[in-house]
């Protein structure tokens, strides 16, 4: 063949190959500027507005059950973790829901969360949101499923109870009308009569407490909660019982992150844990509070140095009405519910109570509650910021 004509083949051959290599790459530089612009994952127009208002907890996953967006309620319920649906059960609904197109429902029992062996119960409900993404809303029916338990539980505890100072008080009012003429006795019956008023007051008000609790919507009215606010507020709330006994509340730590929940029903959970320290804590002692974010979770411990709890009593302090020693429990103006409020506030906030104690060592109350994520779909109003007193481990 003319060498020619093989040069010149050779010359296209190598336009054509330059050409495409080229247009090759040309081609894949465009893909990879596409790549850089490609939009977050975004719901239906309308949809995040009207999930906000829904009042219920929600989840967001997309094809693979990635969390695209979830409410603080869904966390705090525990549904999920990170970018993660935690229970395999909800997961199950889901994927129903891609296959037939039809809507999931069912009431479901599920872990509370990464404390303890609470439970939760949710009617959850699972739709498909536009072409992409699946809703999983979740209704919290675990209080409508237990009240009528614990009301029956309650009201005869409650009879019992109440039949105590009230048969005292009449007692007592009968000695005063036959010791009219003993003054000496008048003051004794009537400080006896003013001591029994005062533990039924007090008896009253943990039993309309304790009702408000059970009745509560954690999800409804909980919002980001800095807990060290709330500690700060309830010591100041036992401050004159701890004057009294001249007894230092000391507080030290800090937790770095807020919790969801309801800051009121955190407020007497702790005042209660608090003043349960200082009445049974020797006079002249110290009660200390510490705080501390471990984990994913705030730690709050309330140590006394009071007579302690034996192994045995530690597992029922958080009974309604239970009193270690009964009769201790009337001179200090114990009604027994204190640490049961503390127990179910706790519970609805998906955290866990527990004791630590040895007799003649003290006693250490310690809460856990799940910090919110940092990707939670809310804007904290009550961030953790500034420098307060319990910061430095101030005496009160």
């Amino acid at each position: 063949m003319d060498p020619v004509l093989l040069i010149l083949i050779a010359g296209l051959v190598g336009v054509a190959v330059g050409t495409f290599g080229m247009a090759a790459f040309r081609l894949s530089e465009i893909q990879r500027r596409s790549l850089l612009f490609v939009d977050e994952p975004t719901l239906p127009e309308g949809a995040a507005e009207v999930l906000s208002i829904i009042g219920r907890a929600y989840v967001v996953v997309d094809a693979i059950d990635g969390v695209v967006r979830a409410s603080p309620a869904a966390y705090a319920f525990g549904l999920v973790r990170g970018h993660t649906v935690v229970h395999a059960e909800l997961l199950e609904l889901t994927a129903r829901v891609r296959r037939d197109g039809v809507i999931e429902q069912k009431q479901l029992e599920l872990p509370r969360g990464p404390l303890g062996q609470g439970t939760i119960i949710v009617l959850a409900r699972v739709a498909s949101l536009g072409e992409e993404y699946v809703l999983i809303l979740a209704d919290d029916r675990t209080e409508i499923t237990r009240t009528e338990e614990i009301r029956n539980d309650f009201v005869a505890n409650v009879s019992h109870e109440l039949k105590t100072p009230v048969g005292a008080i009449s007692l007592l009012a009968e000695a005063l009308d036959d010791a009219a003429e003993d003054q000496e006795a008048v003051r004794r019956f009537a400080r006896r009569m003013h001591k029994e008023s005062a533990r039924l007051s007090a008896l009253v008000q943990d039993i309309i407490e304790l009702s408000r609790l059970q009745g509560a919507d954690v999800v409804r009215r909980g919002r980001p909660v800095n807990i060290n606010t709330v500690i700060a507020e309830a010591v100041d709330r036992n401050r004159l019982p701890a004057e009294s006994k001249q007894i230092d509340i000391v507080v030290g730590g800090r937790i770095n992150e807020p919790v969801y929940g309801d800051p009121d029903l955190l407020m007497t959970a702790f005042r209660n844990l608090i003043d349960n320290a200082i009445r049974y804590s020797p006079e002249r002692t110290r009660v200390g509070v510490g705080l501390r974010s471990r984990d994913g979770l705030a730690e709050i411990s309330v140590t006394d140095q009071g007579i302690g709890i034996t192994a045995e009593e530690q597992e029922r302090v958080f009974e309604r009405f239970y009193r270690i020693d009964a009769a201790r429990s009337r001179q200090t103006g114990g009604t027994g519910l204190g640490l049961s409020i503390v127990k179910h506030v706790v519970s609805n906030h998906g955290g866990e109570v527990t004791v630590w104690s040895q007799n003649g060592q003290g006693s250490t109350f310690t809460v856990r509650l799940p910090e919110m994520e940092p990707d939670a779909d809310t804007s904290p109003d009550d961030k953790p910021g500034g420098t307060s007193a319990h910061e430095q481990g101030v005496s009160v």
